[in-house]
């Protein structure tokens, strides 16, 4: 009988250790592919380090902190963004009636919580740990991690958290308690991006979901490519303007 290759040996990183080049993920025929190291620490300077490099933390309870680099990477360029009719008639309706308002860090920490608590199809569980949440409180303290939210009649609908470096957007978690509120967060964020002319947001991995909106697996060394020269910009201010959806409905649906 033919015997499968043994799996490579994942390295394990110490506080303040480096990554390894993204190359050297576990690929397509090993058990877990992107997978690219365990162990380390989920404070600012290491978390900053990752999605610097095209990397990023996920794991479960029980399991120390997985670091991942996946290859193909899905990716929402701005410009392919797929406002299908329901949601544009939606977001009209809502903005005519003065009902909706987007909103950028608002309340960053009930929305990392209640996309921690989010039920996930196929999913018993969540991989947004009280470390996780802890850690990108952090990051959002030092201006790193944003969230777009979606008020309608005054309450949080729905929304989503992001991280920000410079000129791009990685794109971590959303939640909904109202229909299509946390498309309307998407939504508002690809606005937001357009007005600033930046090139990708990052969904990591591919879902049906997300291809449906526009969404789009790119090879990893594409994707790092696009990701080194866009750190150095400065990271726009997170004031979110009404005029933004502005470029999403083209007959306008918002005040100047």
């Amino acid at each position: 009988m033919t015997q499968s290759p043994p799996t490579r040996a994942l390295p394990w990183l110490e506080p303040g250790q480096a990554f390894p080049p993204v190359e050297s993920a576990w690929g397509a025929n090993d058990p877990a592919p992107g997978l690219l190291a365990a162990g380390g620490v989920l404070d600012v300077p290491t978390l900053v380090a990752a999605y610097s490099a095209g990397i990023f933390p996920w794991y479960s309870t029980g399991q120390p902190v997985l670091w991942w680099s996946t290859d193909p990477r899905m990716v929402l360029q701005p410009a392919n963004f797929r406002l299908h009719r329901s949601l544009r008639k939606t977001l009209q309706a809502l903005l005519r009636a003065g009902r909706l308002e987007v909103r950028m860090d608002h309340d960053f920490e009930r929305v990392i919580r209640a996309c921690a608590h989010a039920p996930r199809e196929g999913q018993s569980g969540t991989w947004i740990l009280p470390s996780m949440v802890q850690a990108y409180r952090q990051l959002h303290h030092a201006g790193f991690a944003h969230s777009v939210e979606t008020w309608i009649d005054g309450e949080l609908a729905g929304g989503l958290y992001c991280v920000n470096l410079g000129g791009m957007v990685f794109g971590e978690s959303m939640f909904s308690r109202r229909s299509d509120a946390s498309k309307i967060a998407l939504a508002g964020l690809v606005a937001f991006a357009l007005a600033h002319d930046l090139p990708l947001i990052d969904c990591q991995q591919e879902t049906a979901h997300l291809a449906s909106m526009g969404a789009r697996p790119m090879p990893r060394h594409a994707f790092c490519k696009q990701l080194r020269p866009a750190l150095p910009y400065t990271a726009p201010a997170r004031h979110y303007k009404p005029v933004y959806c502005n470029r999403l409905l083209p007959n306008g649906a918002t005040p100047a």
